[in-house]
């Protein structure tokens, strides 16, 4: 590769910023993707997470579902520009029933944002999340949200992040009081003070005053109790606390702290500024046999995290979602998909902003594209140009812990069934088994990736149907050569590849089947079971 082309396609990954935000429900992880948006100037106006009919709808939320119920349950993917960088948000489900999608999408970014409700600090998916990321390395920038709502004290909440999480807190922005006395934000690295006036909604860029930490006139904002505990603080967690270090903030040991309020906006421009320094650019590939694949190698490669189908409803369209990883994507380039061998001319990529889409002619490591999917992509299929690369990181895939009948319930309405069941199976929400008399069987890891399914298959594909609870609790992919193994209590179904897979009862029905058969091996994942 000629040097002015590498010091080119370097230049366009130095810029590139992709990242993830991970949060429990209702920390208010897509109103902050709306007010990163906002500040990025990619829209003008943000909308609420929960739509209303006199309410615009948030741009990452575009499932109907989703804007019914104002909750996120698919990743949304959102490219925009700001300050001369390119950013590649995903907008990742909350819901514990969707950890699937979302460790998925980790896979996918080379940073998240981990949002914690000021009131009650970590929570149970949020140590899940977070568990993802340090198994990957993934550097983690803490934002402590709602802080215009009554909220625990700071050093108590960054002591338990320390405590529960086991990382170091480093803090960026020290808030100015909490909840009705929330003022605004400390800049610890600029010695600055940010006061902000509150707007309608927090719909528009919210205005600010700067000064310095000796204002009488930010004294006089707050009650002297308020104000003394904020200077106090301020100047004790610049004294005290550990100062940022950039190297064990790759190493997921450390987090830079941010408190503000993304419904108000107060403190969002400050964090996305400093995110973006912050922010690793794209990182080498670490494959099976250790070895690495540089952003700029001549070869391109990229892998498949995510499919979507009927993102465009007019045109029934399924998109696959890939993370370009080494080289440069141009549009009408041949690919072979490293699975089956097969050659591919991807000739319709598509830049995404929420359900928005623009063609790409270029695209770069750290970019997220969509690709047009007449059925041939899968989750974790890797696409590449010129030698076959070494083994990519599998994609994580879980074993359902409960399963439901699906019924149709409208036999006039069986092609559109048999249609959806195939397309939504292959985005890996749930996972789609076959018995013998050919009946379909939802596995899932929550009872509301059946609610989506259904409705989707309702709402999308006109094929009513109902479910019918079944009462198994866990699942292993077995060999065919041990199915006799197993008795009458459990039951034996087969994937959407045709490799057997076994239910039992209970937890306590599949250790008592272990501990009986000690030659056999149970799989939790499909890729594991010996050819």
């Amino acid at each position: 590769m000629a040097q002015d082309t590498l010091t080119g396609i370097q230049t366009e990954i130095d810029r590139r910023r992709a990242f993830a935000i991970i949060a429990h429900p209702d920390a208010g992880k897509t109103t902050l993707t709306e007010k990163l948006l906002l500040y990025g100037g990619a829209i003008q106006l943000a909308g609420h997470v929960r739509a209303r009919k006199d309410r615009k709808s948030t741009r990452s939320d575009w499932m109907k579902m989703e804007q019914d119920r104002g909750i996120s349950v698919t990743t949304a993917a959102l490219q925009f520009e700001y300050n001369g960088f390119c950013l590649n948000l995903l907008d990742t489900p909350g819901h514990e029933d969707f950890s699937e999608d979302t460790y998925r999408t980790l896979m996918a970014v080379d940073a998240a944002v981990m949002l914690l409700d000021a009131s009650r600090g970590v929570e149970p998916q949020t140590i899940k999340l977070f568990r993802v990321c340090r198994e990957r390395r993934i550097p983690i920038v803490t934002f402590i949200n709602k802080m215009d709502m009554p909220a625990k004290d700071p050093f108590a909440l960054m002591d338990e992040i320390e405590k529960v999480l086991g990382i170091t807190c480093s803090p960026f922005l020290w808030p100015m009081g909490s909840g009705p006395d929330f003022k605004g934000v400390y800049d610890l690295k600029s010695n600055q003070v940010y006061r902000y006036e509150r707007v309608t909604g927090g719909a528009y860029r919210a205005p600010e005053k700067s000064s310095g930490l000796d204002d009488p006139e930010l004294r006089s904002l707050m009650e002297e109790e308020i104000y003394t505990a904020f200077r106090e603080g301020a100047e004790l967690s610049r004294e005290a606390l550990p100062p940022f270090d950039a190297e064990l903030f790759q190493e997921c040991e450390i987090t830079p702290v941010f408190f503000g309020s993304a419904i108000t906006n107060f403190g969002v421009e400050l964090f996305l500024n400093h995110f973006l320094d912050l922010c690793p650019i794209p990182a080498p590939v670490r494959l099976k046999d250790e070895s690495t694949l540089q952003p700029a190698d001549s070869r391109f490669t990229g892998f498949i995290f995510k499919l979507q189908a009927n993102m465009n409803r007019q045109h029934r369209d399924r998109v696959a979602f890939m993370r370009i990883t080494t080289g440069v994507f141009e549009r009408g380039m041949n690919v072979t998909n490293a699975r089956n061998g097969k050659s591919i001319k991807l000739s319709s990529p598509v830049a995404f902003f929420g359900q928005e889409r623009n063609t790409v002619d270029r695209a770069y490591p750290g970019d997220i594209i969509g690709l047009i999917n007449p059925g041939v992509f899968k989750i974790g299929d890797v696409l590449y140009s010129g030698d076959l690369p070494g083994g990519f990181p599998m994609l994580p895939r879980f074993a359902p812990e409960m399963f439901a009948r699906l019924i149709p319930t409208d036999t006039g309405k069986l092609k559109a069934f048999r249609k959806g069941l195939e397309q939504l199976s292959e985005e890996g929400v749930v996972q789609v088994f076959h018995t013998e008399d050919g009946s379909a069987v939802l596995g899932a890891v929550g009872q509301l990736q059946f609610d989506v399914f259904r409705f989707r298959l309702e709402d999308e594909y006109g094929a009513p149907c109902r479910l019918e609870s079944l009462g198994y609790e866990c699942s292993r992919w077995i060999r065919p050569a041990d199915r006799k193994k197993f008795s009458s209590y459990d039951w034996i179904v087969k994937d959407e590849d045709g490799r057997e897979v076994v239910l039992f009862k209970s937890e306590y029905r599949m250790q008592s089947f272990l501990t009986n058969n000690p030659e056999i091996t149970l799989y939790e994942h499909p890729e594991n079971v010996p050819a």
